[in-house]
């Protein structure tokens, strides 16, 4: 009976240990699902929105073919629809219903593209030839776009895979029990081999007392003796019992480091993870939620700098403006043009200051206008070089005007005060309009006060509004500057001084404080003339490189351009409006007409 015991539990350990394998290997299922489709459009550009690629649960592979070129770039669906414009595409979209992918021609005026490549709109961007495979994990507020070179058609053929659940949770726990089980049966085994050898054993003599009849002997059992034996002898009696005890724990650790190695499921393809647009939105426990996102995320950001210093370091070694006109605009590019042009002919003049690609300090990127165009955008940051920390911070004010524009450096300021705190990057700032009423005052009055301040000094009426001990501007533009250059000229020539407000718009973005960070330009004209006719005024250094002229009897006109940066507390505040850095330098000069 215990052999038939042992034997029945031996069964049921292969079954238990069979079906948990089973469920691990061919009764597991596919591993996914893919949904295909092709595309007979025609279009130039595919769209495949959130919708479409989070139709099912899990990470998204996205397959592309059919074109000699392949072209695909993930952001949001609105940036996405507004790099797209009025252009004819295809939709890609998910049918529940038939468990597969259809196309929709949307009609459009444009049948054509630039290549979206490098365009700042994206998170991410992938290139490759014939055949392309994509691992994502986009939300649902992300878009596709897929393009081939902007002209051809786009890759035709489009599948998409989500993962499956064929987890087998049962699997590991089955094999376990079969092994379990099978220790149990050779336990069994074990005990009804032991049982069979007793019965067998020599009994034991009775014990003494009244004698008892004397029984006839059972004859004696021949023993055959094997001269050389064939295989190894039994060795019997109580440690072979505990040897065959001892085996069971080592059947269990193989059993159980082959379930362990069963258990480990196979490595998945890890997907490209989109950084999170914004703060954590608003859930069951009541967070905030986050109306306007930021127009971009720190990883744009930090692409875009280091886009920039790259670009910046071709200039500054060329000393072609054109260079810059990429990345550079407005009064930055202005800066650096006056300066590469007054280098290309002395080259004792300074070379202006290097932007680091990085680290990246602060990130303070405009809210975006929930509005179907919400350009201009404007993003501001600092970055410092490690590599010269004497160095002062480098504040960059881009501006992206439209959506197939790049970010490009409208202002770049040297700081020379702290900033004040801003709003973290996953937030963003307002941009505030130039006549807002939220300030101590309105940034489009802000550059008039301040020219009053240059003008006339401390005498100034608006001089009380500014912190004129943090002010490190004035000591270059201020009227004791000009008055100290005036002083120094030769008796036969006399100078003037005329300043006003840039042609560029002036930029704020609001503060963690209610305040607002500003930006603007001020362009200061020096004219030095001869005081007598026949006097004749020799300029010297960038004046003389840009005017090309050594001697005039009619004089010259240098000027200059210098971009400031201001913080302006909230109105009813009690605290002052402070520069917080300024940059400037000579951009032009020419003989008075």
């Amino acid at each position: 009976m215990r052999f038939i015991f042992a034997l029945f539990s031996f069964v049921v350990a292969l079954g238990l240990f069979g079906v948990g394998f089973a469920q691990r290997t061919f009764l597991s299922g596919p591993e996914s699902f893919t949904a295909s489709t092709v595309s007979l459009t025609g279009n130039a550009v595919t769209i495949i929105d959130g919708a479409t690629l989070t139709a099912l649960a899990g990470r998204q592979t996205l397959s592309l073919a059919g074109s000699a070129a392949i072209v695909a770039a993930y952001g949001r669906s609105t940036d996405v629809r507004a790099w797209l414009g009025d252009t004819r595409h295809t939709t890609i979209n998910y049918d529940a219903a038939n468990k597969k992918l259809v196309s929709r021609d949307l009609p459009g005026v444009a049948t054509t593209v630039p290549t979206p490549v490098g365009s700042d709109l994206w998170l991410g961007e992938f290139t490759g030839r014939k055949r392309l495979n994509i691992p994502l994990t986009v939300p649902k507020e992300m878009s596709v776009i897929i393009v081939s070179d902007g002209t051809a058609s786009a890759p035709s053929t489009v599948a998409i895979s989500w993962p499956l659940n064929n987890r087998t949770p049962w699997s590991v726990p089955l094999m376990l029990a079969g092994a379990l089980v099978l220790l149990v049966s050779l336990g069994l085994l074990v005990w009804a081999l032991i049982h069979r050898r007793r019965t067998r054993g020599p009994r034991r003599k009775s014990i003494r007392g009244t004698k008892a009849p004397r029984m006839p002997r059972r004859p004696r059992r021949r023993v055959y003796r094997a001269t050389t034996p064939s295989v190894l002898p039994v060795v019997r009696g109580r440690r072979s019992t505990r040897r065959m005890l001892a085996a069971g724990p080592i059947v269990l650790v193989s059993v159980l480091l082959s379930t362990g190695c069963a258990s480990l499921s196979p490595a998945a393809t890890s997907p490209i993870a989109v950084p999170s647009p914004s703060g954590s939105g608003a859930g069951k426990g009541g967070a905030a939620v986050i109306e306007h996102l930021p127009v971009a995320v720190v990883g744009q950001i930090r692409t875009i700098v280091a886009s920039i210093a790259a670009i910046a370091v071709a200039g500054d070694i060329s000393m072609d403006p054109k260079t810059l006109a990429p990345r550079f605009t407005g009064p930055a590019l202005a800066e650096r043009a006056g300066n590469y042009a007054a280098r290309s002919k002395d080259s004792a003049y300074a070379a202006p200051v290097v932007i680091p690609a990085g680290p990246v300090k602060v990130t303070l990127p405009q809210q975006a206008v929930p509005q179907p165009n919400s350009w201009p955008r404007a993003i501001f940051t600092v970055v410092q070089s490690t590599a010269v920390p004497a160095v002062a911070p480098i504040a960059l004010i881009l501006i992206q005007q439209t959506p197939r524009e790049n970010y490009k450096v409208h202002y770049e300021i040297a700081l020379s005060a702290a900033l004040p705190v801003l709003a973290p990057e996953g937030i963003g700032a307002p941009r505030l309009s130039a006549d807002t009423k939220l300030l101590s005052l309105a940034p489009e009055k802000l550059i008039p006060a301040y020219l009053d301040v240059v003008s006339q000094g401390a005498a100034s009426v608006a001089a009380p509004l500014f912190d004129l001990s943090k002010d490190t501007a004035l000591a270059e533009v201020g009227i004791d500057k000009q008055n100290a250059v005036k002083a120094g000229l030769p008796a036969k020539l006399a100078g003037s001084f005329v300043t006003a407000a840039g042609a560029e718009s002036v930029i704020a973005l609001g503060s963690n404080a209610a305040g607002a960070l500003v930006a603007a330009n001020i362009i200061q004209s020096e004219t030095v003339t001869p005081t007598s006719p026949g006097d004749t005024a020799n300029p010297t250094g960038a004046v003389k490189s840009l005017s090309g002229v050594a001697g005039t009897t009619k004089g010259t006109v240098a000027e200059y351009d210098y971009q400031l940066l201001f913080y302006i507390p909230p109105i009813g505040s009690t605290e002052k409006i402070t520069l917080l850095g300024f940059s400037g330098g000579i951009v032009n000069a020419k003989e008075v007409p």
